[in-house]
């Protein structure tokens, strides 16, 4: 490896050889040969929701903050400090507080998340145009091309920005720095908190010993299927060939194996990704009836929460968008009280909307879309004042089984017949 190319985190010196910092004394020294070409970057927020908690009671700094529903509901977010007692997202609740009793809960406060978010992704647009938020905690941008502007490479200008975050924003976040987004997501996770990773050429060799599970995409279903084809490894993966992965995976064989040794062809796009999860149809023929649309929007409600659920994502708004038959489009909005990614509840909330419109007009299309999204561990814990959310998660996990083993038409709900 060059050694030469060398970043201090803390105050950009460069060409470090020491594991001290020769400048400022620091420690937080990033090393990697192609450290100063690389120009993929992907930020995730560390315990985000509990950081920006603690960002505003200080006296908090140095305790255990757990983010949930009360005794009844369930971790969304721990900080650092509460996980080395074992706390984690989606544990019940009582349970994390057996393991750190000493934890201070908060109820979620996803209007005050929402607004530092914002600001985290007002200072990224600022470096670059190629901003593409994935959650409200993470984005990945592309810095190619702005090494003249900003007078240093990307590495240097990330380290800038996360140093920026903390002072502005007053939470802390970690950067994964690679070729493609794939490899950035993955870097992003190595060193955390306040961590700034690297993955290169050598991206498919410290991938090899990791678990499956480490890909996006591999769920706990899949990396069961895996493992009963003896398949636990990354590297497992890559050593498999177009023809054998399609014949024990199927068509999406291959690109499980490309995802395995790191390949990803995928550019930063500032218009796509996790705001444009959506469902729509359009009518053979045009539709009045407002219970006939409602019938039509529940099963979009089901597509939408399967799709949530699949990108790791939940709902905090619902869209409902409707095309009359004179091709004008409608769009109306609902901002929703907690995450969710149950089809009851965006169904119940884009019903509301439909009752407005559906006032005899003929409609030739309509959609239900997610506004702001949340991470998916946030999403249905529930709480006193929300004793349902866990029964309807149950119901709903019981009905994706049985459709993931038998096929989507092997279980129905009432609202579709």
């Amino acid at each position: 490896m060059n050694f030469e190319a060398s970043l201090c985190r803390d105050c950009g010196a460069t060409g470090l050889t020491a594991p001290v910092c020769r400048t400022c004394g620091g420690r937080r020294i990033v090393r990697h040969a192609e450290l100063f070409t690389l120009t993929v970057a992907h930020l995730d927020c560390d315990a985000f929701y509990a950081s920006v908690e603690k960002r505003d009671r200080p006296d908090l700094a140095d305790q255990p903050v757990v983010v949930g529903g009360g005794k009844r509901g369930v971790v969304t977010t721990a900080c650092y400090i509460a996980r080395l007692y074992g706390v984690h997202s989606a544990m019940p609740m009582f349970k994390a507080l057996k393991l750190c009793p000493q934890a201070t809960v908060i109820k979620p406060d996803f209007s005050k998340y929402s607004a530092a978010a914002g600001q985290i992704r007002d200072l990224m647009r600022a470096l670059t145009p190629l901003v593409q938020p994935l959650s409200i905690d993470e984005a990945v941008l592309d810095l190619a091309g702005t090494e003249a502007l900003h007078g240093a490479p990307p590495a240097i200008v990330l380290a800038r920005l996360a140093a920026d975050v903390e002072r502005q924003v007053g939470v802390t976040v970690s950067i994964g720095l690679a070729p493609n987004p794939l490899l950035a997501k993955l870097a992003a996770g190595r060193d955390k908190p306040r961590g700034f990773s690297v993955l290169g050429r050598e991206a498919a060799s410290v991938l090899a010993p990791e678990k499956v599970s480490l890909l996006p995409g591999v769920g706990p279903a899949l990396e069961k299927r895996l493992a009963a084809l003896g398949l636990t490894r990354v590297g497992q993966l890559q050593a498999l060939d177009d023809g054998t992965a399609r014949r024990l995976l199927g068509d999406e064989g291959p690109a499980l194996v490309r995802r395995a040794l790191g390949q990803d062809n995928r550019v930063v796009s500032p218009g796509e990704g996790a705001k444009s999860i959506s469902a729509e149809t359009t009518f053979e023929t045009d539709i009045t009836d407002r219970a006939a649309l409602e019938k039509q929007l529940w099963r979009l409600a089901e597509k939408l929460a399967g799709r949530l659920r699949a990108d790791g994502y939940a709902a905090l708004g619902v869209v409902l968008k409707l095309k009359t038959a004179r091709f004008e489009t409608r769009t109306r909005a609902a901002r929703l009280a907690q995450p969710t990614c149950l089809p009851d509840r965006l169904f119940e909330a884009a019903r509301a909307l439909l009752a407005r419109e559906a006032d005899g007009t003929a409609f030739r299309l309509i959609g239900i879309g997610a506004g702001t999204l949340a991470p998916l561990d946030a999403a249905d814990h529930g709480d006193l004042a929300d004793p349902d959310a866990p029964r309807q998660v149950a119901r709903q996990t019981a009905i994706d089984a049985l459709r993931a083993k038998f096929g989507a038409k092997v279980i129905g709900r009432g609202r579709a017949l």
